[in-house]
């Protein structure tokens, strides 16, 4: 059987589907009556730009540079195409801050932003209490620590807090502050998604955890509350998730809490920054803590008065004092009052005794000394009076 060429086709034969024109393909599309409406248009937009209604060309094919030039695009473009409606937006998020090294210097702003502690004495019993003298708070872990907020001007609407843990070392501040695997591994079943946090907000369910895409450094945020009426103060509640001595975690660095105020773009408004430290005796350490730190401060200020004026040798001063006071004792006279007669007499004879006694004492010692003979080196015996020797 010959094949048959290309050439021998005729060209009123039926081509399949999809080798008709692009106008009748469409024609038979069922989406082309709705979309006839927005053709009419560019038609009529075409038409009134280059003076002809025609759209398709004579082989059936459409004319796009003809139809949609520069002109129409710069006329026609909706710069707010490609924004995303409000709806989509983020309505709570707020972006954490990105620096690499946080300021830890207090910073009270235009807002005048404090913290003030609830005080609390140094019993075993307490689960937290702050030290004025050291601006440290001691904790339990993961018990809760009131922490009041007070500002003299109202922040803006949608203002924030945020509360940052880093290392308070200088060899240790690169580092994040994260919770220890093993305090990790007990929130591993409770299925919290921010379990590796080392700060929690508790008593706010729009509290938000954020950690940076570039420095790691872990933050949560809670939205800024008003004070109630006849309060002047907001309360946050803040609980610390692992301990100060836990390998693998702080490991007894040091750490510092950073509370800023900031602003829903993320502009920090007034910053304050505390010392923590999660133990299982807050009182204890508390007090341990601020008695070191006074003993150290008057221990400086002995070392620098004895470096400066060394003390003088007064063994030889006291014992002239004393044999000069014994001396004087023996001399001075003291007045005794005695009730009744008796007594007196009674006093009198001891007193009297007690003087003859001195009286042969001294007498005897002058004796003795004059007395005193040398006795020879050996071998001979000094003669008495009257004794003659052997020789005569």
């Amino acid at each position: 059987m010959a094949e048959q060429g290309f050439e021998d086709l005729q060209l009123s034969q039926n081509l399949p589907f999809s080798q008709d024109s692009f106008k009748e393909l469409w024609d038979q599309l069922p989406v082309a009556e709705s979309l006839s409406v927005s053709l009419d248009t560019i038609s009529a937009v075409n038409s009134s730009t280059t003076g002809h209604d025609e759209t398709w060309r004579p082989d059936g094919t459409m004319d796009m540079f003809q139809l949609i030039n520069d002109q129409q695009l710069a006329e026609h473009f909706d710069e707010k195409l490609f924004e995303l409606p409000n709806d989509a937006l983020p309505k709570d998020g707020v972006t954490p801050p990105a620096s690499t090294v946080p300021v830890t210097t207090d910073y009270p702003g235009e807002c005048g932003f404090q913290l003030r502690f609830q005080k609390s004495g140094t019993a075993k019993s307490v689960t937290s209490t702050y030290s004025e003298v050291l601006n440290k708070l001691y904790c339990q872990l993961a018990k809760t620590s009131p922490i009041e907020v007070l500002v003299s001007k109202e922040p803006p609407q949608g203002a924030v807090l945020r509360a940052t843990a880093v290392y308070k070392k200088t060899e240790h501040v690169a580092d994040v502050v994260r919770r220890c695997p093993h305090h990790q591994n007990e929130d591993l079943y409770s299925a919290v998604e921010h379990r590796s946090h080392l700060i929690r907000v508790e008593g706010n369910q729009r509290a938000q955890y954020f950690e940076d895409l570039h420095t790691k450094r872990q933050s949560v945020t809670v939205p800024y509350e008003p004070p109630q009426l006849g309060s002047e103060m907001t309360t946050i509640l803040l609980s610390f998730m692992c301990n100060s001595s836990c390998m693998g975690g702080m490991n007894r660095r040091p750490i510092l809490t950073i509370l800023t105020l900031e602003t829903p773009e993320g502009l920090v408004l007034g910053r304050r920054c505390f010392e923590v430290r999660v133990c299982a005796c807050p009182g204890r350490d508390r007090k341990t803590e601020e008695d070191n730190k006074q003993k150290k401060e008057s221990g400086t200020k002995e070392t620098k008065k004895r470096k400066s004026a060394p003390p003088p040798d007064t063994t030889s001063t006291k014992k002239s004092k004393c044999t000069s006071s014994a001396e004087e004792d023996d001399k001075e006279v003291f007045l005794l009052p005695v009730r009744g007669r008796e007594r007196y007499e009674m006093l009198k004879k001891i007193n009297d005794g007690l003087e003859l006694l001195d009286k042969d004492s001294k007498s005897k010692s002058k004796v003795s000394v004059k007395h005193e003979v040398p006795v020879p080196s050996s071998g001979k015996r000094l003669l008495q009076r009257g004794e003659r020797s052997d020789s005569d």
